[in-house]
């Protein structure tokens, strides 16, 4: 059961596909680890970005749980947890979560597929 606005996810979804449709952008992989270290240089030349900032925005506004239940979303979305291991997933979420959500989350190249498809087994859509 998710405890988060599937509005919220839904525009954090749009935002995330504007923003890396934008020529340019060049994202060194994917971070595998919210609270790894991953270096978060490719987003800082994005800083000032209206979609960027927007999501930024959004994910900062949310409780920490909050946050912690996009992160899940998105490793569902991406294979890392099945459905029936969502559990686990908020329990690593909540293990691995800091104050650099946002940006671990745009990070990802595929987000908005991932939180697509998160919320899709959540048996939620957008739009």
């Amino acid at each position: 059961m998710l405890n988060i606005n599937t509005d919220d996810v839904c525009r954090l979804i749009e935002l995330a596909r504007e923003f890396h449709a934008q020529d340019g952008l060049a994202v060194p992989g994917e971070p595998t680890d919210p609270a790894g270290g991953w270096p978060y240089q490719a987003l800082s030349p994005r800083a000032g970005n209206r979609a960027f900032e927007e999501f930024r925005t959004i994910i900062n506004g949310m409780y920490p749980g909050q946050q912690q239940e996009v992160v899940g979303l998105l490793w569902v979305g991406r294979g890392d947890y099945a459905i029936e291991e969502w559990a686990d997933a908020l329990a690593y979420a909540k293990q691995a979560w800091n104050e650099a959500t946002a940006d671990y989350l745009m990070a990802q190249p595929l987000v908005a597929e991932y939180l697509t498809e998160g919320l899709g087994a959540h048996g939620h859509r957008c739009g």
